[in-house]
C-alpha cells in the first residue's frame, strides 16, 4: 500500500481537526470521501479544506464504504454512532480510527473488540493526548518512580460546556450516550488511567445535571486496586477551559496546569521538566500503523477500560443520596 485512501463519517467540528492532520501527510495519506446525513455540515467542511472540493460525497456511510475506493476510515460521528459505524467499517474489511469514546457501554466495547479481532484490521480510538509531550512526560515519569508509588491522584477539568447550543445534539441523550463526562470529561478519564497504570476497585459519584437532560457536574472519588486514591472532577459548567492534574507519591509529586508541569518535592524546589518538540498525533500514528510502521497506540483494549471507568461512574451516581447529618 503506497497511500492510504481515508474515508469520514462525519464531518462536524472535530473532522476538521483530523482533516487538517492528515493532509499534512501528503506521501502517505489521501482523504477521497466523505458520508454525513446532513449536506450542509458536508458543504461546510469541504468550505474549510478546499483541497478536498473534489472527494465523493455520501449522505449515508455504507454507500461510501460500498461505493468507494476505500483502505481506512475516521469515524467523527456522534457518540453513540459509534459502534454500528465502526463495526460496519471493520466487516467491510477497513481499519478505523473513532473519535473518543470508543463506544457508549462496555457491553459494545466488547463486541467491536471481537469483530475488530476477526477482521484483521487496525482499529484505533483517538486519544490525542497519547501524542503530547506533556502526558507522556508525566506517564514515563510514573512508570519510572520519579515519585515513587502513587497515593493519590486528583484530575479536574472545567468547561463552558453547559453553555454551548441548546439545541447540540451532545445534549441530547440518545446521540450523546451522557453529558459532560462521556464527551470532553473522556479525555480526562484517559489520563488518569493511561498514565497511572492503575485498576479502578470502588468508585463513588455525585452528579448534577443543571436542568438539563444529561449531566454536567460530576465529581468522584475512586479507589484503586493497588492502593491509590483518586478525585475526578469534570465540571461542564465553568467560565473557561482549565485542566488540572496532581500525581502525588510516596517521594514527590508532579502537578500539571493547563500544559505546565512542575515536579515538587518536600522542603526543596520546585523543578520545572524540559519537553520535547511533538512528533506525531493521532492521525499520522493511526497512518503508520495501518503501513506497518509502529504499533496501534491507542488499543481498542485499552479505550474498553475508559469506557469501563465512564460506564461504572454513571451507575455509582444513580444512587440515591445519603443525608449528612450534623
Amino acid at each position: 500500500m503506497s497511500k492510504v485512501r481515508i474515508g469520514f463519517i462525519g464531518t462536524g467540528g472535530i473532522a476538521g481537526l483530523h482533516a487538517k492532520q492528515l493532509q499534512e501527510l501528503t506521501e502517505d495519506a489521501a482523504i477521497v470521501a466523505i458520508a454525513d446525513p446532513n449536506e450542509e455540515s458536508r458543504q461546510r467542511f469541504l468550505a474549510n479544506n478546499p483541497a478536498l472540493a473534489q472527494v465523493a460525497q455520501f449522505a449515508d456511510h455504507i454507500e461510501m464504504l460500498d461505493g468507494a475506493e476505500l483502505d481506512a476510515v475516521v469515524i467523527c460521528s456522534p457518540h453513540t454512532l459509534h459502534f454500528a459505524q465502526a463495526a460496519d467499517v471493520l466487516r467491510a474489511g477497513l481499519h478505523v480510527l473513532i473519535e473518543k469514546p470508543m463506544t457508549c457501554s462496555s457491553a459494545e466495547a466488547e463486541e467491536l473488540l471481537r469483530i475488530a479481532e476477526l477482521s484483521g484490521k487496525i482499529m484505533q480510538v483517538s486519544y490525542q493526548r497519547h501524542f503530547q509531550p506533556e502526558f507522556l512526560f508525566i506517564k514515563e515519569a510514573i512508570d519510572g518512580g520519579l515519585i515513587g508509588k502513587l497515593t493519590s491522584v486528583t484530575a479536574s477539568l472545567y468547561q463552558g460546556w453547559a453553555q454551548g447550543g441548546k439545541n447540540s445534539w451532545r445534549k441530547n441523550p440518545a446521540l450523546s450516550g451522557g453529558g459532560m463526562l462521556m464527551d470532553s470529561g473522556s479525555h480526562i478519564v484517559d489520563v488518569l488511567l493511561w498514565t497511572t497504570g492503575l485498576t479502578p476497585s470502588e468508585v463513588f459519584t455525585v452528579i448534577h445535571q443543571q436542568q438539563t437532560p444529561v449531566e454536567i457536574d460530576s465529581f468522584t472519588s475512586i479507589r484503586f486496586a493497588e492502593g491509590a486514591v483518586a478525585g475526578l472532577n469534570i465540571i461542564g459548567h465553568a467560565p473557561c477551559w482549565h485542566e488540572t492534574y496532581a500525581f502525588c507519591g510516596e517521594t514527590g509529586g508532579i502537578f500539571y496546569d493547563n500544559g505546565q508541569i512542575t515536579i515538587r518535592r518536600l522542603r526543596e524546589e520546585h523543578v520545572v521538566p524540559e519537553l520535547p518538540q511533538q512528533t506525531t498525533n493521532q492521525d499520522k500514528s493511526f497512518i503508520d500503523a495501518v503501513l506497518g510502521r509502529r504499533e496501534v497506540a491507542v488499543s481498542g483494549e485499552f479505550a474498553l477500560k475508559v469506557v469501563k471507568l465512564t460506564e461504572t461512574i454513571y451507575q455509582a451516581g444513580q444512587y440515591s443520596p445519603i443525608p449528612v447529618t450534623n
